[in-house]
């Protein structure tokens, strides 16, 4: 009936290259087999199951009924009466009554299918061979969505790499091979740009089961992506020897990063730096040149914030633990280096020690100079209050991007 050997060609390629089972494909036929012969000679009600066999090709057809009694169907029904609610009306074609089914099979309870053979016809009209047809595509359909959700969702976490398929509003769909990415607008690093068909790589935060199928959600300004990018890099970080504590990123510009050693003889800042800087340099060239601050995390946080205001010199913190407000004091000629362009600086050290930062002059300006405003910035809101200072004074000041 069936030509075995392009069966199990077309079996073992879509196990291959879709990674569906060989049982899903055969479960498949089976069904749209069963619905072809209902479809052409079966009737209302009817239960029809097919059986395949892969080894001789041949397929056995059964009608199933199940085993009810009186309680649960009902015999007969008045035209003009509705089904009281959990019933169903007795079918003949679906049903056998417990009593019947006792003279056949001994010992058989409420419930269970009795089995009975089918003449296999083999001789299916065109409507019902399309029918079928449509079954096994919607079952291979499902079986690779199940597949590649299985498959992506192990991998989510992670930095795959695909090529840009189209570009359409701004959002980028990247091709993964069996699924598609996308990596929307928001997602993106400000300033990249994308030709259709360049490699990209990007991390998969998120598998999404749509009704259109998988989508594969992408992004190159998550903090986990530069974390995974380091991990390719510095295999302390791989097999945890040294362990991120906190990442405050600005995708493009700027990024801190906190990294603690659970080795007393591992250097964090130095596993992340690299000989000469070379894995730092890497990590900064996959991210378009962001500059890359790595500080080492600290349990005191006075300590953990002068470090994350780094380079600035800080003079005294004063902390509130019930706040948890910092009240920092840097020199008059730290104070531009302390806040960052744009305030950029203290909103990413608020941000990697969550700690509200506020930031004073101790007051030493020379004669006739005006008080420096103070600087407050909260880790929650990520806005610096700089609008009394001159252009001048928010001037980046030459930082180095690491700290070694």
């Amino acid at each position: 009936m069936f030509d075995l050997k392009v069966i199990h060609s077309v079996l073992t390629q879509l196990e291959e290259e879709r990674g569906i089972p060989q049982a899903k494909i055969i479960e498949a036929i089976e069904l749209a087999l069963a619905t072809a012969y209902k479809k052409e000679y079966g009737k209302k009600g009817q239960i029809v199951r097919a059986k395949f066999d892969l080894n001789s090709g041949g397929v056995e057809m059964y009608q199933v009924k199940v085993v009810v009694d009186s309680s649960t169907v009902l015999m007969e029904l008045a035209e003009d009466e509705d089904l009281p609610e959990g019933m169903e009306l007795y079918n003949p074609e679906h049903h056998m009554l417990i009593s019947d089914a006792k003279l056949i099979k001994k010992g058989i309870e409420l419930g269970e299918e009795m089995v009975f053979p089918l003449e296999d016809k083999a001789d299916y009209g065109r409507i019902a061979a399309q029918t079928a047809k449509q079954v096994i595509m919607q079952k291979i359909r499902e079986a690779e969505k199940v597949s590649i959700l299985a498959e992506y969702g192990a991998r989510e976490g992670e930095i795959v790499t695909g090529s840009v398929q189209r570009i359409e509003r701004g959002n980028i769909f990247v091709d993964l091979s069996r699924a598609p990415g996308l990596l929307s607008y928001e997602e993106q690093i400000p300033g990249e740009r994308y030709g259709q068909g360049e490699r990209v790589r990007a991390y998969l935060y998120k598998v999404e089961d749509s009704g259109k199928g998988v989508f594969l959600r992408l992004s190159r300004s998550h903090p986990k992506f530069l974390e995974k990018l380091f991990e390719t890099e510095a295999p302390e970080l791989a097999t945890g020897a040294v362990v991120v504590k906190s990442i405050a990123r600005e995708a493009g510009s700027r990024t801190k990063i906190a990294v603690a050693s659970t080795d007393d003889h591992i250097d964090p800042v130095g596993s992340m730096v690299g000989q000469r800087g070379v894995r730092v340099a890497t990590v900064m060239s996959e991210l378009g040149g962001e500059k890359i601050d790595i500080i080492e995390w600290n349990e005191d946080p006075k300590k953990f914030i002068e470090e994350a205001l780094s380079p600035a010199k800080i003079l005294s913190i004063e902390i509130n633990e019930t706040e948890k407000s910092a009240k920092v004091a840097v020199s008059p000629d730290q104070q531009s280096l302390a806040i960052g362009k744009g305030g950029q600086n203290v909103r990413l050290a608020a941000k990697l020690t969550g700690w509200r930062i506020d930031i004073q002059s101790d007051g030493s300006a020379p004669a006739g100079a005006s008080p420096a405003p103070e600087v407050i910035m909260d880790s929650d809101e990520g806005f610096a209050d700089i609008s009394t200072l001159k252009s001048e004074e928010v001037a980046e000041a030459p930082v180095e991007e690491v700290k070694e």
